[in-house]
């Protein structure tokens, strides 16, 4: 049985016109790149449009990839730089959406009336405490636990030392410890 190409092999065959390989990379990538943008931003048409922008960035730039680095660590790379972009040009750091509530109501999948208003309620101060990070602390935060990077792969894509990237994190998960304390 033969393992499946790694990411950073598939897209050197891209670059070189293997269509299937951009396909694969697409299908490993599309969800986690997905959610990551869709957390940073709150915002679902925001959110598609930004990551339509960064696979065509990764389209535009395939015959520069170069393999210094995994290939999500560039992905994330771009989507970091994309997301700077989208907030320049807002130059406004929205908060949450008013239908925070609601969305976050409809996720919970509980039995019981008060299991489900438990569930709401922490999701729901979980999602303000989110929101009231610091934009480079929450974005850190999100890199470590959604995507699972380690702080050398989440220096490199936000393009800070990893002590600071480091710093980020254990600031993010103190201000959530106490935001969220009882």
């Amino acid at each position: 049985m033969t393992e499946d190409p790694s990411d950073e092999t598939l897209m050197l065959a891209y670059a070189e016109g293997v269509a299937g390989a951009f396909d694969a990379l697409y299908r490993r990538h599309r969800g986690p790149l997905f959610r990551f943008i869709q957390r940073s931003l709150g915002d679902r048409e925001a959110s598609e449009e930004v990551f339509q922008d960064v696979w065509q960035r990764v389209v535009a730039a395939r015959s520069r990839y170069r393999t210094d680095a995994r290939f999500t660590t560039w992905l994330y790379q771009i989507a970091h730089n994309r997301l700077g972009d989208h907030w320049r040009a807002r130059r406004v750091r929205p908060g949450a959406p008013e239908d925070a509530e609601t969305r976050l109501g409809t996720l919970a999948d509980a039995s019981t009336p008060d299991a489900e208003l438990g569930e709401f309620e922490r999701r729901r101060r979980l999602q303000i405490a989110l929101a009231e990070l610091p934009a480079e602390q929450r974005e850190t935060l999100l890199l470590r636990l959604d995507q699972c990077l380690s702080l050398e792969a989440i220096a490199a894509i936000t393009g800070v030392g990893a002590e600071t990237a480091k710093s980020r994190l254990r600031y993010a998960v103190d201000k959530l410890r106490a935001r969220l304390a009882p």
